[in-house]
């Protein structure tokens, strides 16, 4: 194992890899954020030790990194697309490791579809880590531009929220909505402490998995995918989600206004299921990767009973 591998999921060839050398223990899938932003040499530098304990699943999905084809605008996935990669790779994966259910992490755009996927094949899965979890992307939106509101007293800036909401709904609504991820980036409200992506994005160009060629199409395979898929995923809400049949886990940073953890909080309150609820004092988005000890110890206290 340690190695890419190829599959054919729902008639589309895509990549994944697994990082473990016991075929005895569990499957912990991980879907990583974006949309389109496959995360493997992120995962191997600062999450390998989970690999003692799992199979560690790490999926490019389809259109992204090692998975990337070209997207076009009559033949481009959906969210329910990816519900059914996860849920055919699921199938391949219990079948390859003898095992009935697999445990899920899902991060940011992957925590979409992670807490879509238990709701729909609950029996499928053990125990759901949300990770800079999405719970409504109007509130997301809205709290990215109330911090950056609170942080700058740049005029151009300032007026550049004042007039979002009609920016976005222009033609030019990539360039806008790229902007204000930026915003949130340079005023520490990613990365807890720092004002830009560097330490994630050095990962890429060091590791062994992928070719120059590869990680242009990282590039690609991102944009193309929030150029079809971001306003579907604009419409997720789920606050009136009370109620899992499996255990949830969040694991959130306190300075993630990203994705607002503050938001995910309020809605954890609401459960009424089995859950546990976890602040990382000393990250943003990225809780996995900025604290991934103190991450690395949740999950076997937790998950791995």
């Amino acid at each position: 194992m340690n190695r890419i591998e190829a599959a054919c999921i729902n008639g589309v060839d895509q990549r994944y890899c697994v990082l473990g050398d016991k075929p005895e223990n569990p499957v912990l899938l991980y879907l990583h954020g974006g949309p389109g932003d496959s995360c493997l040499p992120l995962v191997e530098k600062f999450n390998a030790s989970l690999a003692q304990h799992f199979n560690l699943v790490v999926w490019d999905q389809r259109g992204a990194g090692l998975s990337y084809y070209p997207f076009t605008a009559s033949n481009h996935p959906t969210i329910d697309t990816y519900l059914e990669d996860i849920h055919e790779l699921t199938l391949q994966l219990l079948d390859r490791f003898h095992q009935d259910k697999i445990y899920l992490i899902g991060h940011s755009w992957g925590s979409v579809l992670g807490v879509k996927f238990i709701q729909a094949h609950p029996e499928l899965v053990h125990h759901y880590i949300g990770c800079g979890q999405v719970v409504s992307m109007k509130a997301v939106t809205a709290e990215q531009i109330a911090f950056v509101r609170t942080r700058t007293k740049d005029a151009k800036t300032l007026t550049f929220l004042d007039n979002y909401d009609d920016a976005i709904a222009g033609q030019d609504w990539v360039k806008t909505l790229l902007k204000l991820n930026k915003l949130v980036i340079k005023h520490g409200g990613s990365l807890y402490g720092r004002s830009n992506m560097n330490n994630l994005i050095w990962p890429f160009l060091t590791c062994h998995r992928y070719s120059v060629k590869e990680l242009l199409n990282r590039q690609k395979g991102s944009m193309q995918s929030v150029t079809y898929l971001w306003h579907e995923l604009m419409e997720t809400d789920f606050t009136n989600i009370h109620r899992f049949d499996i255990p949830v886990t969040f694991c959130e940073g306190r300075r993630d206004y990203h994705v607002s953890s503050s938001v995910a909080h309020d809605w954890y309150e609401t459960i009424d299921s089995p859950r546990n609820w976890h602040w990382f004092e000393h990250s943003g988005h990225f809780p996995q990767w900025e604290e991934p000890d103190r991450f690395h110890d949740i999950i076997l206290q937790e998950i791995a009973q």
